[in-house]
């Protein structure tokens, strides 16, 4: 597994340097368990790029208010700690692609 989970203690750390996209997710959303191995992918296909993390909001709950992460999953696109790019609902593997490269190309300029 190329991703590594968070909670409330090491969220701020694991998302200071870089690039680290955070699933927001629950054991008991089906959404959440649909793009897990979507989300396994992303993280090999972008290793070196962007770190891939999870979250279990019934954990860390206080992490998952202060980000508003209330409907599952919601995807945060994270760099050197602040949010850049959200998105809410299990979303094709396309689509998060698009919002990675279209972050980094951002990020290349």
């Amino acid at each position: 597994m190329n991703m590594h989970r968070l909670n409330d203690i090491t969220f701020a750390a694991g998302v200071a340097e870089g690039y680290t996209l955070v699933d927001f997710w629950a054991p008991w959303c089906a959404p959440c368990r649909l793009i897990g191995p979507v989300l396994e992918e992303l993280a090999r296909e972008y290793q070196g790029r962007i770190s891939v993390a999870k979250l279990n909001v019934d954990e860390s709950a206080a992490t998952a208010l202060r980000y508003r992460a209330m409907s599952l999953p919601t995807l945060i696109l994270f760099k050197d700690g602040e949010p850049v790019r959200t998105t809410v609902g299990a979303q094709p593997k396309r689509n998060l692609k698009a919002m990675l490269d279209s972050e980094l190309a951002q990020d290349a300029d």
